[in-house]
Formats: C-alpha cells, sequence, structure tokens
C-alpha cells in the first residue's frame, strides 16, 4: 500500500486477545482500525474504532459494513473466532453450526461484501489484502476438535480459493497461530515455554507482526494464497512416548 499512514484496516475480534494485539499494532502505525465484534471491548483503544456485530448474522455484517464512513477498505482481517471443545458425543449440531459460522462462512460473507470497498481502495491506486486467521488446529488435532479444526481447515482452504478468485488486484493469505497466550503469561511454567523451538510460549503482538507484514505490499506483494504457520516450531516436533 503505498500511503499507509492512510489506510483503511478492518479486524474482527478485535476486543480482546489477538485481535486486541492486531488492532493495537496496526493502529500504532498510523493506520485507520475498526473493528467488528459481538463483545465490548475488554481494553478499548481510543485509536481503533468499535462496532457491534454478530458475525453469525448476515445482516449484522452487511449492516456494519455501511457503517465505515470512508467507503473504502485495504485491508480486511479475519480474525474472530468461536472456540469450543466438546467430545463428540455431547457438542450438539447448533454449536457445531455456530462455530462453523463464526470460523468460516463470516469470513467468506466479509470478503464478499467488503469487494466494493476493495474496489475503491484499488481505484486509488493501493493493492488491498485480506489476511485470515487459522491455526494450527487446521493442521493437527487433540480430541474432541472436531468443529474447531473443521472450521480452522476451512480457513485454510478458502484463502487459496480467494487468492484465485480475487488477483492479482487482491492478495490473500492465512496466519494459523499456534500457542498464544493472552491471559496470563507469568504463570506459565518453564516446560510450556521449553515444548516450544524457539524457548517460548507465543504472545499476541508475535501474530500481529506477521499481519502487519502480509499488509505491506512493498514487502509481501509477491505472497498470496498461503498459510503461515506461526507456532515456535511446535508442528516440525517428532513426538514419542518415552
Amino acid at each position: 500500500m503505498k500511503n499507509l499512514g492512510n489506510s483503511i484496516v478492518l479486524i474482527t475480534g478485535g476486543a480482546g486477545g489477538i485481535g486486541h494485539s492486531i488492532c493495537e499494532l496496526f493502529s500504532s502505525k498510523g493506520h485507520k482500525v475498526y473493528s467488528f465484534d459481538i463483545i465490548d471491548p475488554l481494553k478499548s483503544l481510543n485509536d481503533v474504532t468499535y462496532f457491534k456485530c454478530d458475525l453469525c448474522q448476515e445482516t449484522d455484517i452487511s449492516e456494519s459494513l455501511l457503517k465505515i464512513p470512508e467507503k473504502r477498505l485495504d485491508v480486511l482481517i479475519n480474525n474472530a473466532a468461536y472456540v469450543k471443545f466438546d467430545p463428540i458425543q455431547e457438542i450438539s449440531i447448533e454449536t457445531f453450526d455456530r462455530i462453523l459460522a463464526t470460523n468460516l462462512r463470516a469470513p467468506f460473507i466479509l470478503a464478499k461484501m467488503a469487494l466494493p470497498l476493495f474496489k475503491s481502495s484499488i481505484e486509488l491506486g493501493k493493492k488491498p489484502c485480506i489476511i485470515n486467521i487459522a491455526s494450527t488446529r487446521a493442521l493437527m488435532s487433540e480430541p474432541n476438535n472436531e468443529a474447531y479444526s473443521a472450521s480452522k481447515g476451512g480457513v485454510v482452504a478458502l484463502t487459496h480459493a480467494l487468492a484465485n478468485s480475487l488477483g492479482p488486484n487482491i492478495r490473500v493469505n492465512c496466519v494459523s497461530p499456534g500457542w498464544i497466550e493472552m491471559n496470563n503469561y507469568e504463570a506459565l511454567k518453564e516446560t510450556d515455554h521449553k515444548q516450544h523451538l524457539v524457548g517460548r510460549v507465543g504472545l499476541g503482538k508475535d501474530i500481529a507482526e506477521m499481519c502487519w507484514f502480509l499488509s505491506q505490499n512493498e514487502k509481501s506483494g509477491f505472497i498470496t494464497g498461503q498459510n503461515f504457520v506461526v507456532d515456535g516450531g511446535m508442528t516440525k516436533k517428532m513426538i514419542y512416548e518415552e
């Protein structure tokens, strides 16, 4: 993007967690940042505008997009997720559907409905982009992950599909975080850190920095359709029982 200070950025799920870290970094870089979230922000950022939005509802998404006063979008970061790990014997179909609606259906709807806003960006000579937040659980699982893993696997596939459909004017990439601790980092044990190849558990800023890199056409303009695993090396370990 030519003028980073004037860029318009939409980050879903910015009221807390990784989304808050992404909002914080992008706003600090001079972007105009908007956040769609179903909850109120846990800690508001002065330079971020928050819109209450239920991402399971198509009308909520369309009405929230209309509230962006610039009528333009340069960066869309689909970060919001509904996380629930229930045993397959207990998980309800309604819960399964809600997880897929929030984590997978909403990113598709946002990409589709944001096309007129991206067009305004392109007309100004910019190269807009979409960044989807998936998870290492798209690639590997634990028990009781069926709904969440399925949704995040879909996000990875949606990413390369959108990259094909929207190129060359719009780049689409994906970030798959591993263990990112957003609540009580100081309470983590030494064994928590040491199981990572880099020697520590991840922070929200680790994901935010990757998003920042992928948003800059000067640095990542030749990258699209890719999934970047940011997990401290955890998915590259061979684990044997001793």
